[in-house]
């Protein structure tokens, strides 16, 4: 991927989400209002960025890689 998701507003708000949420596990977060919805907004900026995420195992990775940078980098 070619988009640096990090520095997106929406990633922002997941991680000072998450952050606040006092969750221990990015994938608990994600599943909540909260997380779900700040992480539907990084998708579709995603889109935006000209990202594909149609195909479900393309998706799967994208969530993947922000699960994982929430937990190396928001916790």
């Amino acid at each position: 991927m070619n988009w640096e998701f990090t520095e997106d507003a929406a990633f922002m708000a997941l991680c000072d989400g998450f952050r606040e949420s006092g969750e221990n596990s990015a994938i608990e977060f994600l599943a909540n209002g909260e997380g779900a919805f700040h992480f539907q907004e990084l998708t579709q900026n995603a889109a935006g960025e000209g990202i594909d995420l149609s195909n479900s195992i393309d998706l799967k990775q994208f969530q993947q890689e922000i699960i994982d940078t929430l937990e190396f980098l928001c916790k």
